[in-house]
């Protein structure tokens, strides 16, 4: 049900979009592909329920980017427009879907997770502003404002970025803390399962 609803805030923008919308601009929204592996990750979980150890770390790394969505946006981009301005969509893909995913990462706990799980997570938020950071120039166009140098300077725009990075750290160790307390269900293995 909530993959569904996930799903629909989706795709409802570009939809009811007027001619000229841009869909790559739409799909480099760390809001969008975040909320993309929500959905899959619901699906996935609803009709499978696999509980091999790559899963558990793509599960982990979803939650982890849908924290991130949650928090960013409460802490500073509530009220900026960044072209998802309907209330709807940005209820659905900016607090229930992140909130749903906490609840089942909570609750459906993954069976181990290797101690640095919570470091390997961040690989997908890094990764994500380097392509905006690398595509920026060349279409002119940056999603969100903290992480846009062209009118604060590539110094502010770094010194945002880097305080953005220590919070989305602790966000990941606090979903690494949320799916493993008091469980004894970590695994000391060296090695990262894959995704």
């Amino acid at each position: 049900m909530f993959a569904a609803i996930g799903a629909a805030a989706i795709v409802y923008v570009p939809v009811t979009a007027s001619d000229g919308f841009d869909f790559a601009n739409y799909f480099s929204y760390f809001t969008i592909l975040s909320n993309i592996g929500a959905v899959i990750v619901l699906v996935v979980g609803a009709l499978f329920a696999p509980a091999a150890a790559w899963w558990q770390w793509c599960r982990g790394a979803v939650t982890t980017a849908m924290l991130i969505t949650a928090i960013v946006y409460a802490l500073l981009l509530a009220g900026i427009d960044v072209n998802l301005n309907d209330e709807w969509t940005n209820t659905v893909l900016h607090r229930l879907m992140p909130l749903v995913l906490l609840i089942d990462w909570a609750v459906f706990r993954p069976r181990a997770l290797p101690v640095g799980s919570w470091l390997t997570w961040l690989l997908l938020p890094l990764l994500y502003g380097v392509y905006t950071l690398s595509r920026g120039p060349f279409v002119d166009w940056y999603p969100y404002p903290f992480i846009d140098p062209r009118e604060q300077g590539y110094l502010s725009m770094t010194i945002a970025v880097i305080v953005v990075v220590v919070g989305m750290a602790a966000m990941s160790a606090g979903v690494y803390w949320l799916g493993t307390r008091g469980s004894g269900h970590r695994d000391n293995q060296t090695s990262y399962p894959r995704p």
